[in-house]
């Protein structure tokens, strides 16, 4: 299995944050991940909230190994071309280890804050998500693209320097079945979602219709998955140190529960569910206060997978 270490950037600071994600990578995680706001999307949107680019250009200057990127990037918030010279440029700065997350944006209140086009309602981002994908990847391909299409313009682009990494990857987060899923069939790397074993079974039967249509192998797409997750001595101590970080900062929606905890076996089982299905990049979800602890475990827990 390969791990995924995510920092939601609100109510922190950089020392805090640089010491986190160099624990995390010390600890053998296999990717870094930063979320991406203007403004506070859990708590109240006023907290205290990093940009997402930059941080990431930052945690690529101070680590090493791992690979990073946006979990996820929204699309709304940036010309896909512009994106692709960022993504360039962190790959450089990380020496090759730039991974593209991509998203269509859902927070409005940050649209509306700061003045960027929220569209007429999701299909709309949806399909602009399905535009700038593929202009992306042309561009981090070494392509010179001239096109003039429903939501973008561009005209003789070129993407120079080239990513370091032959084919920089691109993750999409989502789970749409219309658009989401037929565009991750096409066009991504890897994919991420959320959910319980069970339903990511179903979507998952989905993208592998969708993979067949486009006429790929789906096992060219790799799964990840977003989990909360604390590691502590049994299920109560994880579910006492989880309400801490609840009331802090009060996640919406869907993830707002303590998706895996307990020791490291309890864990262990937990992950072993989702490999079942396919899902073998689990990505742990982290909010300041940084948890150390649950970081630190990370070799336990890989230890109790290949048991």
């Amino acid at each position: 299995m390969r791990f995924g270490a995510a920092f939601w950037v609100q109510r922190t600071d950089w020392p805090s944050l640089r010491e986190a994600v160099q624990r995390a990578e010390a600890a053998g995680f296999d990717d870094l991940w930063i979320d991406d706001h203007l403004l506070s999307d859990e708590a109240e949107w006023p907290d205290p909230k990093f940009e997402g680019w930059t941080t990431l250009a930052a945690v690529a200057a101070v680590t090493e190994r791992a690979h990073l990127g946006l979990m996820v990037g929204a699309n709304t918030l940036r010309n896909p071309g512009l994106v692709a010279k960022m993504a360039t440029t962190v790959d450089h700065v990380s020496g090759g280890r730039a991974i593209l997350g991509l998203g269509a944006g859902w927070f409005e209140r940050e649209h509306a804050a700061f003045g960027f086009d929220f569209g007429s309602g999701f299909g709309e981002r949806l399909d602009r998500l399905v535009e700038a994908v593929p202009l992306i990847r042309r561009l981090l391909d070494g392509e010179e693209v001239t096109h003039h299409g429903r939501f973008y313009a561009f005209d003789r682009a070129v993407c120079a320097p080239r990513p370091v990494q032959a084919r920089l990857p691109i993750l999409i987060g989502g789970s749409g079945p219309r658009k989401t899923i037929p565009l991750i069939a096409r066009s991504a790397d890897m994919w991420n979602a959320y959910g319980t074993p069970a339903q990511l079974s179903d979507t998952d039967a989905l993208l592998r219709a969708a993979c067949a249509a486009a006429g790929r192998d789906e096992r060219e797409v790799e799964r990840t998955v977003n989990l909360n997750c604390v590691i502590r001595a049994d299920r109560a101590a994880a579910e006492v140190a989880w309400d801490a970080w609840y009331r802090v900062h009060n996640p919406h929606g869907g993830e707002g529960r303590l998706d895996a905890g307990g020791s490291v076996a309890d864990v262990a089982a937990t992950l072993h569910g989702f490999r079942e299905v396919g899902f073998a990049h689990p990505v742990l979800i982290f909010r300041s206060p940084w948890d150390h602890a649950t970081i630190e475990r990370l070799p336990d827990l890989r230890a109790a997978l290949e048991a």
